[in-house]
């Protein structure tokens, strides 16, 4: 896959590299780590672009159920078909942690447009239960 259609960025978190400068994404992960800053950006928190991110976030306080799972779907959907688009969602599955009451598991399946490389993430999601 040519670096000229997906490109390069900071590595996200941002890590030093082994000769102390800033670590970068290759060609592999580049899709995925802007994918999940998408989803973990709060709308509004972006000074310039506003509407950038996920209302994943309106849901920290709602049940781990079907409903919140339903509007997790929506939310992740909507938000990577509009600021990824190097990428094509085929499918978004929510559903409850069985190891966690409180956390949510979405699972992003999706296509590099360059290369038509099908390809998953999968991206914790954390509740806050109700006291």
């Amino acid at each position: 896959m040519s670096s000229d259609i997906v490109g390069r960025g900071f590595t996200f978190p941002l890590q030093l590299d082994k000769r102390g400068g800033f670590s970068l994404t290759n060609e592999r992960n580049e899709i995925e780590q802007a994918m999940r800053i998408i989803v973990m950006t709060v709308q509004g928190t972006r000074v310039m672009r506003p509407e950038f991110g996920c209302r994943i976030h309106e849901l920290v306080f709602a049940p781990n159920n079907a409903t919140t799972h339903a509007r997790a779907r929506r939310y992740v959907i909507d938000a990577l078909k509009m600021w990824e688009p190097r990428a094509t969602v085929q499918d978004v599955t929510v559903y409850a942690d069985s190891d966690y009451d409180n956390r949510m598991i979405i699972e992003v399946t999706f296509r590099v447009k360059a290369t038509n490389d099908e390809r998953s993430l999968v991206h914790p999601f954390y509740l806050i239960p109700e006291e």
